[in-house]
């Protein structure tokens, strides 16, 4: 199986914790040259650091602020001017506050829809074109399951989340033939900042202590564990590989069998 990335470029949004860093860390072990992609530049150089270099690797990082769609575009294209060349694209962006969807103002869905999709379309319009002149492209947006089975609390996110699987299958269906797939990985509920905040909001509504919350939780779940970021990480260094070429326009779930559609 050819796993191998060496001599590609691959850039990681949300890339400083959780899934958005584990998904860095495989596919550097892959070979990769990996630019990280957050806000806080301190995180980011800590970040860096971890990354494997033993294939000789470079690896750089970009400072962008996801709530403002023109400082995105800015380090975009700052970003290409210097290192034009770019092969994968990992789009990944923390969610928003949870609650019930008839609840939700309506500036909560305009900036939700900012975060995620129009700063991926940003990200994919400027790399594309390094992308189909080399033959090779691979975008992979982290996403959430609740676009195959809504969340409850989560309506803001559900409505989203949907919306850019359906921007990515398009996307599969346009450059395919330039030999780029665009894939949606759905993490369950996995060990990370975002799981924290979830079993805090869930504690508090339900008033049970974080452990009950997370127990019930995890019972729900086939293999009674959370998953950990590093699981998803290589679920979606995989389908950066030269051996998903064929693999295009999917929503895969990784989340221990929780999700109950096919």
């Amino acid at each position: 199986m050819n796993l191998d990335l060496t001599g590609k470029t691959a850039i990681v949004c949300g890339s400083t914790q959780g899934i958005g860093l584990a998904s860095a860390v495989e596919l550097a072990l892959m070979g990769a040259n990996v630019t990280l992609m957050a806000r806080n530049e301190e995180s980011l150089r800590q970040a860096v650091e971890t990354l494997d270099i033993s294939r000789n690797q470079l690896h750089r990082y970009v400072v962008a602020d996801f709530s403002d769609n023109e400082n995105v575009k800015h380090a975009i294209d700052d970003y290409l001017r210097l290192c034009p060349e770019v092969h994968i694209l990992i789009n990944n962006t923390g969610g928003p506050a949870g609650g019930p969807i008839i609840e939700a103002e309506t500036e909560q869905f305009v900036k939700t829809f900012q975060m995620h999709l129009v700063n991926y379309q940003i990200l994919t319009q400027a790399v594309v074109p390094s992308m189909k002149k080399a033959g090779f492209g691979r975008i992979v947006n982290i996403i959430s399951t609740s676009v195959k089975q809504p969340i409850v609390g989560l309506g803001v996110s559900n409505t989203i989340r949907g919306a850019v699987s359906s921007w990515s299958k398009t996307l599969s269906l346009e450059l395919g033939p330039f030999g780029i797939t665009s894939n949606n990985v759905l993490p369950g509920f996995t060990k990370t900042s975002r799981l924290n905040a979830v079993l805090d909001m869930r504690s508090q509504a339900q008033g049970k202590s974080v452990q009950e919350i997370s127990d019930q939780m995890e019972a729900t779940i086939p293999i009674r564990r959370f998953s950990e970021a590093e699981e998803v990480g290589a679920a979606v260094a995989f389908l950066c590989s030269p051996a998903a070429g064929s693999i295009s326009g999917v929503n895969l779930p990784v989340d221990g069998g929780k999700t109950e559609s096919m």
